[in-house]
């Protein structure tokens, strides 16, 4: 699907003429010589193509050529990383949210290693996650939940949560939340947050570790309990909830992130030239200000610390699917 910044028959013109120049060639001549191809890893609607949609017309008014957003979602957001990283056009980029630490792990006969495949360029934005119960659960802080879950337990009543997905975010940030918590529950997969969450408010599941676009008004409004964030620091829109760490789980931390990628190979200077792109994008206020609307934090971080940040998820990652046997199967 090619997204209204460029009329679609030269949207499309665009991308079938995108194998004209070879990648080494981007030292010999002016970057970007047309305009981008900027493939999203999922459906329009989602976090990744909302900040993407967000800073599109602006990263390309920096670049001086437009960015033509391109959906190709599904298997994990691996449908869109292949297309990218057989790219050799030279203006193709990938525009991938946080399974991009994941899929390795859970999407078998991969033609291409994430690993190696790409040249991260930015981290874009960063979403929390909140601990939410229903209001009936009986506790009123994330100590008394702790201390509820390990006696259910215990008793050989587990409690039960909802995510949106084996291998989802939310299911990886509550293998992290058990694993340190040291008490098991059982696991009940949704398609999807939405319903993962409509699940929590049916009372049909006790908790759920969801998104903050998801969760947060719905924990302002009451209709759910919030408990704790997944982050380092305190959301400003929630002050009172601690996070998970200042609960007791030291150096805890889940977040869903969203980035930009290159083909393996991509010039420093084309790389550097996007990231400065996307992080001006980035500052404008109006940006910023409709983020936050949605539970997001700007980024806009080098391709430095970038990649040591996607080679840190992965491991991380790798670790939880390998020791909760995790699948999407």
């Amino acid at each position: 699907m090619t997204a209204p910044l460029l009329p679609r028959r030269r949207g499309l013109l665009l991308a079938a003429a995108a194998t004209a120049l070879p990648l080494p060639a981007l030292a010999q001549a002016p970057w970007p010589s047309r305009p981008i191809r900027a493939i999203i890893s999922f459906p329009p609607g989602g976090a990744i193509d909302t900040v993407t949609r967000l800073i599109g017309p602006a990263m390309g008014e920096a670049l001086g050529q437009p960015l033509v957003l391109e959906n190709r979602p599904g298997a994990t957001g691996t449908i869109a990383a292949a297309a990218v990283a057989q790219a050799n056009d030279g203006h193709t980029l990938l525009f991938d949210a946080s399974s991009h630490a994941a899929a390795p792990h859970l999407v078998k006969g991969l033609a291409f290693d994430y690993s190696r495949a790409f040249a991260p360029i930015t981290q874009l934005s960063a979403m929390p996650l909140i601990l939410v119960t229903h209001p009936s659960l009986p506790v009123s802080t994330i100590e008394e939940f702790l201390a509820l879950g390990r006696a259910r337990a215990a008793a050989g009543q587990p409690l039960a949560y909802a995510s949106a997905g084996n291998g989802s975010s939310s299911h990886y940030a509550a293998v992290l939340f058990l694993q340190r918590a040291g008490w098991e529950a059982t696991h009940v997969p949704f398609r999807g947050g939405a319903p993962a969450v409509q699940a929590l408010l049916a009372n049909s599941v006790q908790f759920h570790i969801g998104t903050a676009a998801s969760s947060s008004l719905l924990a302002q409004e009451g209709r759910l309990k919030g408990l704790a964030v997944t982050t380092r620091a305190r959301m400003p829109r929630l002050p009172t909830l601690p996070t998970l760490e200042q609960a007791g789980m030291a150096g805890y931390e889940w977040i869903e992130w969203g980035g930009i990628f290159a083909p393996a190979g991509a010039p420093p200077e084309v790389t550097t030239r996007v990231q400065q792109a996307a992080a001006q994008a980035l500052g404008q206020q109006a940006v910023r200000d409709r983020l936050d609307q949605i539970g997001m934090t700007p980024v806009g971080s080098t391709p430095a610390d970038f990649g040591r940040y996607v080679a840190e998820q992965m491991a991380l990652v790798g670790r939880l699917t390998r020791e909760a046997n995790i699948t999407i199967d």
